[in-house]
């Protein structure tokens, strides 16, 4: 019987779990009021933009939904085979009361793992009209993780 050749799956490890995991928490319980306490969010409690990871070709594209924030309040680094986009939305409106405020504010941070053997040189970012484009150059066909064979020292019954 021919074996079909599995097909790797070019987004396996892209995606940061605690990443998604605070964007998912941010999206359901967050909802601003004037009585909202205004401390500064640090890292450990920053909002995750709304992000699309997809293939195109042989590159890997990250695509952020980042409105309302300057250019020059949007940081790109990669470190350790990881993509980190930070920043901060700033409200400029400081004479307006609000009643309700369902726009995220203050500083926001997603973090991509992406995959082994990317080089700084692969990466290039584009932000217009708040969107941020992060193209990764051949990143879609990068080899997935090995399959390590399980074995164990129990004898079979």
């Amino acid at each position: 019987m021919p074996t079909k050749k599995r097909m790797s799956n070019p987004f396996r490890g892209v995606l940061d779990m605690m990443s998604e995991m605070n964007r998912i928490s941010d999206t359901m319980s967050n909802l601003e009021t004037s009585s909202a306490p205004t401390t500064p969010r640090g890292y450990s409690d920053a909002w995750s933009p709304a992000t699309d990871i997809f293939a195109r070709g042989e590159d890997i594209y990250i695509r952020c939904d980042l409105p309302g924030v300057l250019p020059e309040n949007v940081e790109v680094a990669f470190s350790n085979g990881t993509l980190t986009i930070s920043g901060e939305r700033e409200r400029d409106d400081s004479d307006v009361v609000y009643y309700a405020s369902e726009r995220f504010l203050g500083t926001f941070r997603r973090e991509v793992v992406l995959p082994e053997g990317t080089d700084e040189n692969d990466i290039e970012a584009t932000f217009d009209d708040g969107l941020l484009t992060v193209r990764v150059a051949g990143a879609a066909n990068a080899e997935g993780p090995s399959r390590i064979q399980v074995q164990s020292k129990k004898k079979q019954r």
